[in-house]
């Protein structure tokens, strides 16, 4: 692929968006659409690269309830041309078709390699692609397993999504959530 002169690819990666409460949630989440709204004019294409939300379960039917601006700058974005790529983390890996079917943004769940003006990239979260962390592993194939998923969409939303954030909390390094971005600072790489 190669970019129409003047524009960029831009990567932007865990913002976390839920925790450690809905008011500090908001703001950031502010902050990330401010962003986006600085870059919509050179960006040829965005990644975003895995736990862009603390929590993520979709449901057939039902989503997680949130993220209003965020969503609603994506579509906008989206619906304006701009190429928006979506990666699952460790923390929204249970993503299935709402961002294809209501964005038309393609969700990835694992990295990918792609050429752009003659670079090869690897693009992923990261997360348990290294060497070691064999618990962790196993734990990820159990969670992204369709019968795993099959079951938890037997349990009601209210308790499935309170359960996940629960779970998500226990870890000491989300326990005050990440620090709110200036969109100068969100991590991003340009070509």
């Amino acid at each position: 692929m190669e970019l129409p002169k003047g524009k960029k690819v831009y990567f932007a990666s865990d913002f976390h968006l839920g925790i450690p409460d809905r008011a500090t949630s908001i703001e950031r989440e502010k902050r990330i659409c401010q962003w986006l709204d600085e870059i919509k004019h050179d960006a040829a294409l965005l990644y975003l690269v895995g736990d862009i939300f603390d929590t993520w379960f979709e449901y057939r039917n039902v989503i997680p309830r949130g993220y209003t601006r965020f969503l609603g700058k994506l579509a906008e974005l989206s619906d304006n041309g701009l190429r928006i790529e979506v990666f699952t983390g460790n923390h929204d890996l249970w993503m299935l078709d709402y961002f294809t079917k209501e964005l038309n943004i393609p969700v990835h769940h694992h990295p990918i390699t792609i050429e752009i003006n003659g670079k090869k990239l690897f693009i992923g979260h990261g997360d348990g692609l290294g060497p070691g962390d064999h618990g962790y592993k196993v734990l990820k194939k159990v969670l992204r397993s369709n019968i795993s998923q099959w079951l938890y969409r037997r349990v009601h939303p209210d308790t499935g999504v309170g359960l996940a954030e629960w779970f998500s909390r226990l870890g000491p390094k989300h326990a005050e959530g990440p620090k709110t971005p200036k969109p100068h600072n969100l991590r991003r790489k340009v070509i």
